[in-house]
């Protein structure tokens, strides 16, 4: 450096600045370097307030967190700090336009005029050329980029320790907010925006789901978080025929049998809960609790099941499982029926329906085993019970039915079909083929369904 000086000396060149001396000329460089870095404060500052959410700050002052009330305390008042941040960046910008180039240019003219560049105009416009340069790629680097991603990547950090710097700006710039909030406030009116907003967004059911499948993709959660997670919100969408079960699935008890009989049925199939008919549920008289035979001496002549029956509940089968679940605390009985819009019996909803559809298959010591409802027995070939859901088969097999009207695979191969199922019917679906291997009652117990290649469709 000291031989460069005395080239320069040597060269007969000023080692001033044209017009100031040379601690005057470190000085606008210095100052220069001070907008950068408060520059990129004010960007920090401003990207760690939009990113972080109120939540994360809350519980960062529950922490006891440094700063972490500073940081609340510009949250609340996220649009006037947002002005604070924006009006910061704005000052800091021009200052450093009107102080860096020429204090640059200052300090690379010298160089110019050792390397023989003598003209005035010359000198002037390699300077505003490096100088400019210079200026611009500090200014995107370190007052721009870094603290841009340093801020997105550690919101809350960068929140915190912007914090009190930030309050202070606040306070010093606030009148100027103010005028600046009024102005564009009246600005939006005249395009046509009104109201107050957030400068947060409100994420969508869909973007939630994005969030959960990226945060399971990058291992933050479990396998099983993330299913329990999915059909919680799918839990809504669901109405009661989706979830019942089947007429033709239903064990009631005929109160035209003997009484013994029916205890037979009872400890056949040993359910909890009965529907008590007279020769079919179109003729229902109430719900049987197997807890209510305790200590009743059946055999008696005189006695009736009907005089310990429960009530009847039901619901029409387009009724959301929530209603139905709200039903069901509020009544205290566990079985309600489902009814179509001709008023008829189509099946049966229990409490423990309901639940499946959130935490998975939650059967008793008394439950048989039951096959999944959907099963991969070789590659691009499934075995899939007829009550499955057509969502589930969906999802699962990545495939598109195009069915409306009918919510399981068996109403799906029925309707593509045009006729009432029997073992080895072949359907098409786009990118799939579903055979019968199953029937019961007419109904399409199990499906085999193979998936074609696009060569294949």
């Amino acid at each position: 450096m000291t031989e460069f000086l005395v080239l320069l000396a040597d060269s007969g060149v000023d080692t001033t600045s044209p017009d100031s001396d040379g601690i005057s000329q470190w000085a606008w460089l210095s100052l220069a370097a001070f907008l950068v870095i408060l520059n990129g404060f004010f960007v920090a500052a401003e990207f760690a307030l939009v990113k972080v959410r109120l939540s994360q700050i809350d519980k960062m002052v529950a922490e006891n967190r440094p700063f972490a009330k500073s940081a609340h305390w510009l949250a609340v008042r996220m649009d006037h700090s947002l002005s604070a941040c924006q009006l910061g960046i704005t000052m800091a910008s021009l200052a450093l336009g009107y102080v860096g180039e020429p204090a640059f240019a200052q300090l690379l003219e010298p160089i110019f005029l050792i390397l023989g560049i003598e003209s005035e105009n010359l000198l002037h416009l390699c300077g505003f050329v490096v100088s400019f340069s210079v200026i611009t790629s500090l200014h995107l680097v370190i007052g721009e980029q870094a603290p841009k991603i340093f801020a997105i990547r550690r919101p809350q950090s960068m929140v915190r320790w912007c914090a009190p710097l930030m309050v202070f700006f606040f306070y010093l710039l606030f009148p100027f907010m103010y005028v600046l909030n009024w102005a564009t406030e009246i600005f939006l009116k005249m395009v046509g925006l009104t109201g107050g907003g957030s400068h947060g967004s409100v994420h969508t059911e869909d973007e939630i789901k994005a969030v959960l499948r990226e945060s399971y993709f990058h291992q933050q959660l479990t396998d099983s978080e993330h299913s329990l997670l999915n059909r919680v919100f799918e839990f809504d969408d669901l109405l009661v025929r989706e979830v019942m079960l089947p007429r033709a699935d239903v064990q009631i008890l005929d109160v035209n049998l003997p009484i013994i009989d029916l205890v037979e049925v009872v400890q056949k199939t040993r359910h909890t809960r009965y529907p008590v008919c007279d020769g079919s549920l179109d003729s229902l008289l109430g719900v049987l609790h197997v807890k209510d035979l305790v200590g009743v001496d059946v055999s008696q002549p005189d006695f009736s099941l009907q005089t310990i029956l429960r009530e009847v509940k039901k619901v029409p089968d387009g009724m959301p499982i929530t209603s139905v679940l709200k039903l069901i605390q509020k009544s205290r009985q566990l079985m309600t029926f489902v009814v179509d819009e001709h008023g008829l019996i189509v099946g049966v909803c229990t409490l423990e329906n309901i639940l499946e559809k959130i935490v998975g298959p939650v059967d008793d010591e008394f439950d048989s085993v039951q096959p999944p409802l959907i099963q991969e027995i070789r590659e691009r070939e499934y075995l899939i019970q007829g009550k499955a859901l057509i969502r589930d088969v969906e999802r699962k097999l990545n495939i598109s039915l195009d069915i409306e009207g009918f919510d399981t695979i068996a109403g799906a191969v029925m309707d593509r079909g045009e006729k009432v199922p029997e073992v080895g019917d072949k359907v098409e679906f786009d990118k799939a083929v579903a055979e019968v291997i199953a029937v019961s009652h007419d109904h399409a117990d199990q499906i085999r369904i193979i998936l074609l290649d696009d060569s294949d469709s």
